[in-house]
């Protein structure tokens, strides 16, 4: 299971999403360009002293990533469909696509992904915080398809 965030925009939601993915085991792809200096401060703040445990593979550009990835399953979490993320079915080798937190992805990325799932609102909202989803969904799609989530310490 992987993480892939497309041209990220705010800083302190990728530093929490590396600290997610630290925790988790799931690595995180970043496409870039980023809105902000991938060094930023904002995001070192959020992901703590996590960031050493991170698996961060840095991707260029969208063509970039495709070509690193040609094979795997790309699941783009969107508003834009009605396949509530708890009635899917995940497989160990997806690709978790996040979007811009200001404009999503791009129309021809959405025709091409192999699933689009989105996470049930109230009415009149608009989405939830990227960062959230995305803790959201990686938990499902874990407890889907690993064994692995570490019982807490004692």
């Amino acid at each position: 299971m992987e993480l892939a965030l497309y041209q990220p925009d705010i800083a302190p939601n990728v530093g929490t999403l590396l600290r997610l993915g630290a925790c988790t085991g799931v690595s995180v792809n970043i496409i870039e360009p980023c809105g902000f200096p991938f060094g930023a401060k904002d995001l070192r703040r959020a992901v703590m002293d996590y960031a050493e445990f991170a698996d961060v593979q840095r991707h260029s550009s969208w063509e970039k990533f495709q070509q690193a990835k040609k094979g795997r399953r790309l699941i783009l979490l969107t508003t834009k469909t009605n396949q509530p993320y708890t009635r899917f079915d995940f497989e160990q080798n997806d690709i978790l696509l996040l979007g811009r937190e200001s404009a999503g992805v791009p129309e021809e990325i959405h025709r091409i992904v192999d699933a689009r799932i989105t996470i049930p609102m109230q009415s009149g909202m608009r989405s939830v915080n990227v960062a959230i989803a995305a803790a959201m969904v990686v938990g499902e799609a874990l407890r889907q398809t690993s064994d692995f989530l570490p019982l807490p310490s004692p």
